[in-house]
C-alpha cells in the first residue's frame, strides 16, 4: 500500500532523509551475484552517529533524465549509480519522472568510510517517501543492497547484522537488528589518514579477490563461526570477545585482500601505526579496539570512558590527519524539511 506523496507548491514529489554510514565489525567481501549485490558472506556493523549523508529527492512530472549533485559537484560516475537506484523505486511507483538530487555528506567521500552505504540508504529512504511507497524496513534494506551493498545495514540503527540469504532471486539477503545503540552505547574515534578517494574501489576489489585470491575458500568457510561469537559477544554486551573477534575479521579480510593478483594494499603508514597504538592501549588495560574497511582510515571502538584517552593517543601518530569522534546512531530517517541543499 502507498502513502500519499510528499509534494511542494509546483505538484513536484519531495522528500528528504538522512542516514549514518556503517562499519562492519565481521567483515563483508566478496559478491554471490554483482547485479544484484548479493554477498558470499554475512556480516555485523555498527551504525555510526555524528558521520552523516543528507539527501534530497525530488521527482519532476515532465523532466527527462536525472539531475545529481554530490557535495556540491556533479559525477557522471556516482549520477548513473544513482539513476539506477531510482528505477527501482520509479518501477514500483508506476511512474517515470526524473528526478533532480542533492546529496551531501559531513566526512571524506569514496575515502574507506561508507559514505556508499549511508548515500543508498538515504537516497532509498527519501525516494520512496517522495513517491509514496509504503515500504517496510527490511524492504527498504533489499533495494538499498541492490544499490549499494552495505547499504542494506544502514537503513537500520545500533548493532546490525546482513544475512548472506540463500535465495538466487535475494529476497532473503536483508540487515536486521541485533541490539539498539542505545542498550550498548560504545565510542568509536576515527582516525583520518588520507583524505584521497581510494585507488581500488571495493566492487572491483572484491572481484579480483574472488577470482585470484588463494585464500577466498577459507573466508567464505570460516565466515558462519565469526558471526556466532560476535553476535553472542554483542548479546551478552562482552566487550574483550566483541574485540577479539573484530580484530581477527579485519586482519583476515585484509590478509584475503592482499593475497588478491595484483595484491589490494589499502592501507597507508599512518593505518599501521594506528593499529600497533590501540594495541598497546588494550596492553596497558584500555578497552578498545580497532577494526579498518577498504581504505586507510582506522576506526578505534572503544568504551565511553576511554575516548578522550583514545583520540589522544591516535592524534599523536605522526600521519593522522584529525580524529573524528561519534557514538553509535539510528537508521535512515526523514528530514523536517523536504529539501535540504547540497
Amino acid at each position: 500500500m502507498n502513502r500519499k506523496p510528499s509534494t511542494d507548491a509546483s505538484g513536484e514529489l519531495c522528500a528528504a532523509s538522512q542516514a549514518q554510514p556503517n562499519i562492519a565489525l565481521v567483515k563483508y567481501w566478496g559478491k554471490r551475484d554483482l547485479a544484484l549485490n548479493l554477498p558470499v558472506v554475512g556480516s555485523i556493523s555498527i551504525t555510526l552517529e555524528s558521520l552523516w549523508t543528507r539527501t534530497s529527492v525530488r521527482f519532476v512530472p515532465g523532466q527527462q533524465g536525472d539531475r545529481v549533485s554530490l557535495n556540491g559537484r556533479s559525477d557522471e560516475a556516482e549520477a548513473k549509480r544513482i539513476s539506477k537506484c531510482l528505477d527501482l523505486l520509479r518501477k514500483r511507483a508506476g511512474v517515470g519522472y526524473g528526478a533532480e538530487v542533492a546529496s551531501r555528506n559531513n566526512f571524506p567521500t569514496a575515502a574507506g568510510l561508507a559514505s556508499s552505504a549511508s548515500g543508498f540508504a538515504a537516497l532509498v529512504h527519501a525516494g520512496a517517501r517522495a513517491l509514496g511507497l509504503d515500504l517496510s524496513l527490511e524492504e527498504q534494506s533489499v533495494l538499498a543492497r541492490r544499490c549499494s551493498g552495505s547499504a542494506a545495514r544502514s537503513i537500520f540503527g545500533g548493532y546490525v547484522e546482513w544475512a548472506h540469504g540463500r535465495l538466487a532471486d535475494g529476497t532473503d539477503s536483508v540487515a536486521m537488528p541485533l541490539l539498539d545503540a542505545e542498550a550498548w552505547p560504545l565510542r568509536v574515534a576515527v582516525a583520518i589518514t588520507s583524505t584521497a578517494a581510494k585507488q581500488v574501489g571495493s566492487t572491483e576489489g572484491m572481484r579480483r579477490t574472488a577470482e585470484t585470491s588463494p585464500y577466498q575458500s577459507a573466508w567464505i568457510d570460516t565466515q558462519e563461526a565469526d558471526l556466532g561469537v560476535a553476535r553472542d559477544a554483542i548479546r551478552a554486551r562482552d566487550f574483550d570477545a566483541l574485540a577479539s573477534i573484530s580484530e581477527y575479521s579485519c586482519l583476515k579480510m585484509h590478509a584475503l585482500a592482499l593475497a588478491a593478483q595484483p595484491g589490494l594494499l589499502y592501507w597507508n603508514g599512518a593505518t599501521v601505526e594506528c593499529m600497533h597504538r590501540v594495541r598497546a592501549l588494550r596492553q596497558q588495560g584500555v578497552p578498545v579496539f580497532f577494526t579498518v574497511d577498504a581504505g586507510p582510515q582506522l576506526k578505534a571502538v572503544c568504551a565511553p570512558s576511554a575516548i578522550e584517552q583514545v583520540k589522544a593517543a591516535l592524534r599523536d601518530v605522526p600521519g593522522v590527519l584529525d580524529v573524528l569522534d561519534t557514538g553509535l546512531g539510528e537508521g535512515a530517517r526523514a528530514l523536517a524539511s523536504d529539501w535540504v541543499d547540497a
